[in-house]
């Protein structure tokens, strides 16, 4: 497939220019799902299948350009472990969600349907046709550090998640303080796994649609995690006021 890479790399940069309006944007509106969900944005969905919906893209691009290109030893194995990141985003996350009678606005899935399938598209036509690995890159700085941050990432969002989830007995439907692991500093650590996970998979990847992509990651779950905090501290007066929104001590 041709692309010069120089139109392709001005496309990356347009898309991130895009991302930090949205970062912009999310000051002032409060993305309605979840615990912000409200009426008057249209039409709502299961918001477990709208979960599914919404991250579906991202696994099957990557997997219809994983298989049907051929890669790299290292591209192939930053796609894989994109495919292992929304193979449980997408299939088992939603699943596990004690959200009985919640729902999410289409407007919402619509959105994040789009959003996922340009980043995923831009990482898929990368990986399949721009990139230039050597096998070299195995043994490099940015594989080494990246790789690290990733797994460590992953498994600080895994378990915030489960933690999270756990809250709930079955049945239940209020909301409570979460409590133990990073919680004791921050109010979102499944959030700040995911930007130290994608910051992992930037570094290994070393490209601009996987920069874009974590520029993209951070517009959206920095404003989400300061609106989380923000409604913690509203609805509940004994919430601990040491705790931050993100970042230990910082945010």
């Amino acid at each position: 497939m041709n692309m010069h890479r120089e139109t392709f790399h001005l496309i990356c940069l347009s898309w991130a220019g895009f991302a930090l309006l949205t970062f912009i944007l999310l000051q002032f509106v409060k993305a309605p799902y979840g615990r912000h969900v409200k009426k008057g944005w249209g039409p709502e969905i299961s918001n477990k299948w709208g979960w599914v919906l919404m991250e579906a893209p991202s696994f099957l691009v990557i997997l219809y350009f994983f298989l049907a290109f051929q890669q790299s030893p290292y591209a192939s194995m930053l796609s894989i472990l994109w495919l292992l990141h929304y193979a449980n985003r997408t299939f088992v996350f939603p699943m596990r969600l004690r959200t009985p009678g919640k729902k999410m606005p289409l407007a919402i899935v619509g959105s994040a349907v789009f959003f996922n399938l340009v980043n995923a598209g831009l990482n898929g036509f990368y990986l399949s046709f721009l990139e230039n690995y050597a096998i070299e890159e195995f043994t490099s700085w940015n594989f080494v550090s990246g790789l690290l941050a990733f797994i460590t990432g992953a498994a600080i969002n895994l378990r915030s998640d489960h933690l999270l989830i756990r809250l709930r007995k079955p049945g239940e439907t209020g909301y409570k303080i979460p409590q133990g692991f990073l919680f004791e500093y921050v109010s979102c650590p499944n959030h700040l796994g995911e930007l130290i996970q994608w910051g992992g998979f930037a570094l290994m990847a070393w490209n601009c649609p996987a920069s874009t992509f974590f520029l993209w990651t951070a517009a959206n779950l920095i404003p989400r995690a300061l609106d989380h905090h923000r409604w913690y501290l509203k609805r509940f007066p004994e919430y601990p006021a040491k705790r931050k929104a993100l970042i230990p001590w910082i945010l």
